[in-house]
């Protein structure tokens, strides 16, 4: 919602004021679907040269998810740190092998479906399994596994980043493509010298109108939505923190109750829970 009014204000300001000013839409509007045509097709290009498979497919990924509403929220937390607890409370009571089963089979615990914000989400899931079933197995330490996960949230990281860093070559590269438009119709408006005034004007105008689209393009459209991609994988990363954060320190002998608060405390202020939000919704959940 809020993307789709940005970018409303975004381009009802540039083009709003241009009228109020006694500008001219229709020249742009004449010139726009070829010069759009060209620079876009042309990015578009260059894009998929510039980019890997795995990488296109995440940056489709990322676009639509990016128009909707953010997932981290304080609910979802609140369920992340319920459902950890709930985890770390019976292997306490009833030892780590008690666990096993939770662990091996996800989908069917009722510790991961009672929580359904997180407990469907693969990869919430799938970190928290693959660090329960190491510490199950008792074959590596805390500092080990501390290293693991470190080194497992810097691929994600990684990963997660590539859209990024592709949205911000390919806002990078649009100014030019726009200037490649603007030049070719230039050369055009040369090769008809001969006509009137005015219409050489309106063929000058419309070749300009190359090099407004591609700055709109880049700045107004492409690098805003790139940042708001970041925005969102930095929210992803640190769920995982959070995770990491409270299995280590039950680790380190904490026990339930201590070691979510461990956990609660690396999140986001904007989306963190109070300690008696967590207490109370813990309790409700027992």
């Amino acid at each position: 919602m809020f993307v789709i009014v940005g970018y409303l204000l975004t381009l009802g300001c540039i083009f709003g004021v241009f009228i109020a000013h006694g500008g001219n839409i229709s020249v742009v509007l004449h010139a726009l679907p070829f010069e759009l045509t060209t620079i876009l097709g042309a990015a578009i290009g260059a894009f998929v040269v510039n980019n890997q498979p795995k990488v296109l497919k995440a940056t489709a990924k990322a676009l639509p998810a990016a128009l909707k509403g953010n997932k981290y929220t304080k609910a979802r937390y609140l369920e992340l740190l319920a459902m950890l607890y709930d985890i770390l409370q019976k292997a306490r009571k009833e030892g780590l092998m008690a666990i096993e089963k939770d662990v091996e089979s996800p989908q069917e615990s009722p510790i991961f479906t009672a929580h359904p914000l997180v407990g469907n989400d693969h990869h919430v899931v799938e970190f928290t399994t693959d660090y329960l079933r190491m510490m199950v197995s008792g074959n590596l330490n805390a500092h080990e596994i501390e290293a693991l996960m470190d080194n497992e949230i810097e691929t994600h990281h990684q990963e997660a980043h590539a859209p990024v860093a592709a949205l911000a070559r390919l806002a990078g590269a649009l100014p030019a493509f726009g200037i490649v438009a603007a030049v070719l119709g230039v050369v055009n408006t040369m090769g008809s010298v001969g006509q009137p005034p005015a219409v050489l004007g309106g063929m000058i105008g419309s070749a300009l109108v190359g090099t407004f689209l591609g700055i709109l393009l880049a700045y107004g459209v492409v690098e805003p939505i790139g940042g708001l991609v970041e925005q969102k994988t930095e929210d992803a990363a640190k769920e995982l923190l959070c995770i990491k954060t409270t299995l280590l320190a039950s680790m380190q002998g904490y026990n339930p109750s201590t070691a979510i608060e461990f956990g609660r405390k690396v999140l986001f202020s904007t989306d963190r829970p109070s300690f008696t939000e967590l207490e109370a919704y813990v309790r409700g959940k027992k």
